[in-house]
């Protein structure tokens, strides 16, 4: 019997079942199997209003939307040129900069590739940068932010780690401060490799007189937006949720009462497609930890580990594993799915292996960042291809040297934790 339903699952979901529905499936399948009602399942539901780092995610997706809306993105890449433009390479820096910075607002690289590759592509294209690299370079650092705060990925990993009450604990705090050197490696590298790319490219000129305060006095009201959440956090003057919350409001205020690039008529529809999102991370969510305390009262992670210990003996090798296993499964399934499927099967595992947790975190997610756009599934290839209008063989092909470059990353913050927690310490 169990066959037959596992292999009714599998046919539902290469038929486009919703991801939702089959984890809700199993969850039930299996506390009716082991005896117990399916009111626990909702159970969990109701538990999703006893974790106040959970406030977090619509607030910020919120402020993300606002500011994918607004004229944000033109106001981004106006500052980071002036900063970084007359360097060698310097738009194409100036892109990998902008790109990280967006996607930490919006947590979603979607978004960032659709906003900001209108503006940039056209921009590169324009200062002679070849067509593979311009299209490789946006695809790839459409994803950098991730590891930023207050990218919703990392919030959504502390709230699915802190159901199992690790030593030590994955305080949402701590996963800002660790991810933000990760994340700044791989900003400096793909820098660096731009700069090395356009050493033939004619020197970028200076930017006028002046420029460089008029975008300041341009993105006035946006500079802050960083400092006061960084700062609030890491200095824990602010809570997430407050920092969540001061966010959007801020962000409400200046786009729809300041500068009024979001008319009021318009904000119901701006503030709909956010909670749609919304919605569905937490009917995932619920649904998801339904099926975590199943697992954990089945020992499903406890046998794994007893399978994993007979090849794998060492930390090192089951790091590697990881590595592997979270790129195949971040190109098959989106980020937020991978995180809420994936964190309660690799968490207690990796406890056994002695991996910190909020270090498996920042690992988590930095093979998530490229199996977004990794061949052959990467959702953002096909993203990318169809913003920019090409087939997405052309843009695999581009991505190829950024795959060696953020792999390259990924092994750095794999087998470094200290990278990731010093911060933290």
């Amino acid at each position: 019997m169990i066959w037959l339903i596992s292999g009714a699952l599998l046919v539902l979901a290469a038929l486009g079942a919703p991801l939702f529905a089959l984890i809700a499936a199993i969850a039930l399948l299996g506390f009716g199997a082991s005896g117990q009602p399916g009111t626990a399942v909702a159970i969990e539901f109701y538990r999703l209003a006893d974790m106040p780092a959970l406030i977090a995610i619509p607030l910020f997706t919120l402020a993300g939307y606002l500011l994918a809306e607004s004229q944000a993105p033109r106001r981004l890449v106006r500052l980071t040129n002036a900063l970084f433009g007359w360097l060698p390479g310097g738009l194409a820096i100036v892109a990998v900069c902008a790109c990280a910075f967006f996607t930490a607002f919006t947590g979603a690289t979607g978004v960032t590739l659709v906003a900001l590759g209108a503006v940039l592509y056209p921009a590169m294209r324009q200062a002679q940068y070849g067509e593979r690299f311009s299209l490789g370079l946006l695809t790839s650092a459409g994803s950098l932010g991730l590891l930023l705060a207050p990218s919703m990925p990392l919030i959504l990993y502390g709230v699915v780690a802190q159901q199992f009450h690790t030593t030590p604990p994955v305080a949402i705090d701590a996963l800002f401060k660790a991810g933000l050197l990760p994340s700044l490696l791989m900003i400096a590298l793909l820098s660096l490799y731009s700069g090395w790319h356009a050493r033939g490219l004619p020197r970028p000129p200076a930017p006028a007189r002046g420029e460089l305060w008029a975008a300041v006095k341009d993105a006035a009201w946006e500079l802050p937006l960083p400092f006061v959440i960084l700062i609030g956090i890491y200095a824990h003057v602010l809570a997430p949720s407050e920092a969540a919350a001061a966010t959007a409001l801020y962000v409400l205020i200046v786009t729809v009462l300041i500068r009024r690039e979001i008319k009021l008529v318009e904000l119901p529809r701006v503030i709909r497609e956010a909670m749609l999102l919304v919605g569905a991370i937490l009917i995932v969510l619920g649904f998801s930890l339904a099926l975590t305390n199943w697992l954990i009262d089945a020992d499903v992670p406890e046998q794994l580990f007893g399978w994993l210990q007979s090849g794998i003996s060492s930390k090192l090798g089951f790091l590697l594993v990881l590595n592997a296993f979270l790129l195949v499964f971040g190109m098959l399934l989106e980020g937020f799915p991978a995180i809420i499927i994936l964190v309660p099967l690799v968490l207690p595992i990796a406890l056994h292996y002695k991996v910190d947790p909020v270090h498996l975190g920042i690992i988590f997610l930095a093979n998530l960042q490229i199996g977004i756009f990794l061949p052959p599934a990467g959702m953002n290839l096909f993203i990318a291809a169809a913003r920019f209008n090409k087939p997405a063989t052309t843009i695999i092909r581009a991505c190829l040297p950024f795959y060696a470059i953020l792999l390259l990353c990924v092994l750095i913050v794999t087998y470094w934790p200290e990278l990731s927690l010093v911060l933290v310490r």
